[in-house]
């Protein structure tokens, strides 16, 4: 399925373009306190999503199941809360920010176990 491999590597160069942002911000006014958010926004979202859309173009069987399409949604809802709530964190100094920092971590964790499951499963020659 060439669509849902389409997907992560559009939705990674949306991950791309907000981390640049924050981390021009960060520059402009020298806030930098929020380095972990960029680099995270970089890594879990442009850099992730990227080399695993380009997985899913190399092995299309695993794209084409249910595993494929969670790993997607979790991923994309664990990321955006956590780093969400850890911006506001570091932003408010309001530690209760950080249980959505942990709920979307765990989220975007069980998204790369099931993505790491569907490889195994269906990548093969």
């Amino acid at each position: 399925m060439k669509e849902l491999a389409t997907r992560f590597l559009k939705i990674a160069a949306v991950y791309f373009v907000i981390a640049i942002v924050l981390g021009i911000i960060m520059g402009i006014t020298k806030a930098f306190a929020y380095a972990s958010v960029h680099a995270h926004l970089n890594l879990a979202g442009w850099v992730t999503l990227a080399i695993i859309g380009l997985i899913y173009r190399a092995y299309p069987q695993a794209a084409q199941n249910k595993l494929a399409s969670w790993h997607f949604w979790l991923h994309n809802i664990g990321l955006p809360v956590m780093q969400g709530s850890l911006f506001l964190m570091l932003l408010t100094e309001v530690e209760t920010f950080v249980v959505g920092t942990i709920i979307g971590s765990l989220v975007l964790g069980v998204g790369i176990f099931l993505f790491a499951i569907n490889l195994w499963k269906n990548a093969s020659e």
